[in-house]
């Protein structure tokens, strides 16, 4: 197996390189840089995307024909990793990476005439409304109700978790439409624009210690006669769980994890280096470079199975169990991460309450980004939990690839 990148994959990494050099905003990248995870203000995101729109490299997984570059499976991992080597920050994955893949797939002409396009030119951005309170990892328990009224649904009911629906345009909402038969087989997908009447948004705090407004991350929705027109109905009535399953496949499996761990791999030994113990750097420790070399083997893992995943994508497969992989792995190597970068800044770690902004003027106590160590990781707590717990995502394997 060849692992290493041709000459020609070498020149297109230099390409995408000097582009992204030359063309992300300073202010993006700090700001990424510091966010618990590399989660930025609409405005810095919009901003970026923008540009990454105009070059025709928004949406590195989407077809040609909707838009889409035409890379390869390694040029889009090469694509992913010089965007963490450059502090990008993460991209509306919901618009790009879970609704699209499902309008592409299941879509109305019309939807997808009305929707893709906007999406490509980063003119619209989504939030996804699947979990409520008392229904998470059991999804198909949601209480969320559209009723039919001619040629609208009225919707009622409450979303949780909902990320950037503080600024999203667009939700893509699943509902109950009936609760006749198994509970799965009364779910509707529904696309609901976030300016309708009817919708309130209010703010959830995390433990990550964001508390300035549009700056938090996640909200909870709450829908009251909300009007929605039945074309803003994908696939059949009834039929929006199979739909919901589609798009889990990307969410689980969307992302490259290995580049943006790989960064975080690097800044981790880096504070290796200026952290003290006992007057000697953390990095000298024998104890400590054991810890650092498995950690490292893992990431090695995750990026050859990343490699198999993209490959598995090139023509035009769902992405199947393997996204249960790629989500699965990525996201508790990453808590991994964030422990051990904790351990190493000890209890300069301590006052991550006082975060400074990204634009702050405060000098953090302990050195340059320690301040930023104890947010990343009570922030990635969540990974294992959202889209499929680690728990579920060891059963969903269990069953479809074991046959236990």
């Amino acid at each position: 197996m060849r692992l290493a990148f041709n000459e020609s994959e070498l020149a297109f990494q230099r390409e995408v390189r000097d582009w992204i050099a030359a063309n992300m905003p300073p202010e993006v990248a700090e700001e990424s840089r510091r966010s618990r995870a590399s989660h930025v203000s609409k405005e810095r995101l919009v901003q970026w995307q923008k540009k990454l729109a105009g070059r025709g490299w928004l949406c590195p997984n989407w077809p040609q024909e909707y838009g889409g570059p035409g890379w390869n499976s390694t040029q889009k991992f090469i694509f992913e990793m010089e965007m963490a080597r450059a502090d990008s920050p993460y991209l509306s994955s919901f618009s790009i990476k879970m609704v699209a893949p499902v309008l592409m797939k299941f879509g109305s002409e019309a939807q997808k005439k009305r929707f893709l396009p906007k999406i490509a030119a980063a003119e619209e951005l989504w939030c996804q409304g699947y979990s409520e309170p008392g229904s998470g990892s059991d999804l198909a328990s949601l209480r969320t109700k559209a009723e039919l009224h001619g040629d609208h649904y009225l919707v009622n009911g409450q979303k949780i978790w909902t990320t950037n629906a503080h600024w999203a345009d667009w939700i893509f909402c699943l509902v109950r439409t009936s609760n006749e038969g198994k509970r799965q087989e009364g779910i509707s997908f529904l696309l609901i624009d976030m300016k309708s009447p009817g919708i309130k948004v209010d703010p959830i705090y995390l433990v990550d210690g964001t508390r300035t407004p549009m700056r938090h991350e996640v909200n909870q929705v709450f829908f009251t006669d909300v009007k929605v027109p039945v074309e803003n109905r994908v696939g059949e009535e009834n039929k929006g769980w199979t739909y919901a399953k589609y798009l889990l496949e990307f969410e689980r499996g969307g992302q490259a994890f290995g580049p943006r761990l790989r960064k975080a791999f690097r800044h981790l030994k880096e504070l290796a280096h200026t952290q003290l113990d006992a007057g000697e750097p953390l990095s000298a420790d024998p104890k400590w470079r054991e810890k650092v070399a498995a950690l490292e083997m893992e990431i090695d893992a995750i990026e050859m199975n990343e490699m198999m995943f993209y490959s598995s994508l090139k023509t035009g497969d769902a992405p199947g169990n393997m996204g249960s992989v790629v989500k699965m792995r990525g996201t508790e190597v990453g808590q991994k991460v964030t422990e051990l970068a904790v351990e190493a800044v000890g209890w300069y770690g301590t006052p991550f309450t006082e975060l400074r902004n990204y634009d702050s003027n405060v000098v953090p106590v302990g050195g340059e980004y320690v301040d930023d160590v104890s947010p990343r990781y009570f922030n990635t707590r969540k990974t294992t939990i959202y889209g499929g717990s680690s728990e579920v995502q060891r059963n969903v394997l269990a069953k479809a690839m074991l046959g236990l």
